[in-house]
């Protein structure tokens, strides 16, 4: 299957899917803390998303080939679950880190999402892991321009998370996505610079390293969801959907309560 390019009336509209995007995860932000339960956090997010947004919460009932329905409108992954964490009966403890992924539908387009948050204080280790991912999200997302190779953003999320000691889970990658929650290109976070696809303005697609404290391994649970990582050491994930422009990007999936960009991704690829 082809790439996509959007149209100019397309991208506006994942604009707007991503912006809302963006918006629940600002909604959820002050109720990640100890005490609460996932499910909570799924039931708060999925009301927010049909009553006020009047979006559809992409995750609920999908169902790739060789997968159950899942269950719940958001995924949350808990310490060392690398992605897909289906929310439950699961409390937060103090210390816990959280990755809340979200994906909303508005107007038949998909705007994707995901942070990082802590229930409490977390220790030196967790704060250090969540602050490596998000910076390699970032060092990624600088190296997108037209004319640019896919290789580049997986090789750059792979050496900055390797030189901190870190390893790059290998099984799961960002996606072009649009109409569909799931369209080409495969956007790898780990490569050589200089392969893969060349970009080109128009292009959309997420990027959302998981980077694990200890080994890359993962194994899947019961659930045929929740993916964990073998050794038991901590994951952590961020997200952005991501417009290829003439000039370099546009990330589609701000929201007033997005972080700002780390200062060593303007020092590593230039301020743009």
């Amino acid at each position: 299957m082809s790439i996509e390019i959007k149209t100019a009336e397309e991208i506006e509209k994942m604009r707007v899917a991503g912006r809302l995007a963006g918006e629940v995860l600002d909604f959820i932000a002050p109720h990640v803390k100890p005490g609460i339960s996932t499910g909570e956090l799924d039931r708060l997010c999925h009301d927010y998303m049909a009553n006020v947004q009047k979006t559809i919460p992409a995750p609920l009932n999908y169902a790739p080939p060789g997968y159950k329905p899942y269950p719940k409108s958001i995924c949350t992954s808990v310490n060392h679950q690398v992605c897909h964490g289906i929310p439950g009966d699961r409390i937060l403890k103090q210390g816990d880190i959280v990755n809340v992924d979200i994906t909303v539908i508005k107007d038949g387009f998909h705007g994707d999402t995901s942070r990082m948050f802590y229930a409490g204080e977390p220790s030196i280790q967790a704060k250090r892991l969540c602050d490596i991912t998000f910076e390699c999200m970032w060092i990624g997302i600088k190296s997108i321009r037209a004319g640019s190779h896919l290789g580049d953003i997986g090789a750059a999320i792979q050496k900055h998370a390797e030189g901190h000691g870190c390893s790059v889970v290998r099984e799961f990658c960002g996606h072009g996505i649009g109409r569909r929650f799931h369209e080409e290109p495969q956007v790898l976070h780990y490569g050589r610079a200089g392969t893969g696809s060349r970009l080109q303005s128009g292009m959309i697609f997420t990027v959302e390293p998981m980077i694990n404290a200890g080994a890359a391994a993962i194994r899947e649970l019961a659930d045929g969801w929740t993916i964990v990582t073998k050794d038991h050491s901590l994951s952590a994930q961020w997200e952005h959907t991501v417009l290829v422009t003439d000039s370099g990007f546009e990330i589609l999936t701000t929201s007033a309560g997005t972080a700002p960009e780390p200062a060593i991704s303007r020092t590593l690829a230039g301020i743009r």
